[in-house]
């Protein structure tokens, strides 16, 4: 039975008796994977995502104007004859994050680095958008 905000913040059980939804299966795009964080430099974006168990070849990192969009999936772990999971926390399935940046950047000039599950992308701000300093002429 699926219960709407207000109902679920009201029923002093929350979802204690809702069994059916212990074990179903998450949507193959879910929004919560992977975890970012960004900064911005005065020459650059910095852009981190959290992506363990995942074949960094397999990941799809583009710049299309100013929005950085990462594509990837984490496969599910394939279970020998006899086995049956008997808890299941870690979510597999396809992912995509995109967002805006806070500047233009040089697209051919993005370098990406992986360590430790960790996926860093370095964008550097576009010569056209960094700022220039003004000299005043005085007559």
């Amino acid at each position: 039975m699926y219960k709407t905000a207000l109902e679920k913040a009201l029923d002093p059980w929350g979802d204690f008796w809702a069994f059916d939804d212990f074990f179903r299966v998450r949507p193959s795009r879910y929004e919560g994977f992977p975890v970012i964080h960004s900064r911005a430099e005065d020459d650059n974006a910095v852009v981190s995502a959290e992506i363990p168990g995942i074949d960094p070849e397999s990941v799809d990192i583009s710049v299309k104007d100013n929005t950085l969009t990462i594509k990837g999936e984490r496969k599910d772990e394939a279970l020998a004859e006899g086995e049956h999971y008997h808890s299941r926390e870690r979510w597999h399935g396809s992912f995509t994050k995109s967002f805006r940046l806070p500047f233009r950047v040089e697209a051919e000039n993005v370098a990406a680095e992986y360590k430790h599950g960790v996926l860093t992308i370095r964008l550097p701000r576009a010569e056209a958008d960094k700022p220039r300093k003004i000299t005043i002429s005085a007559n």
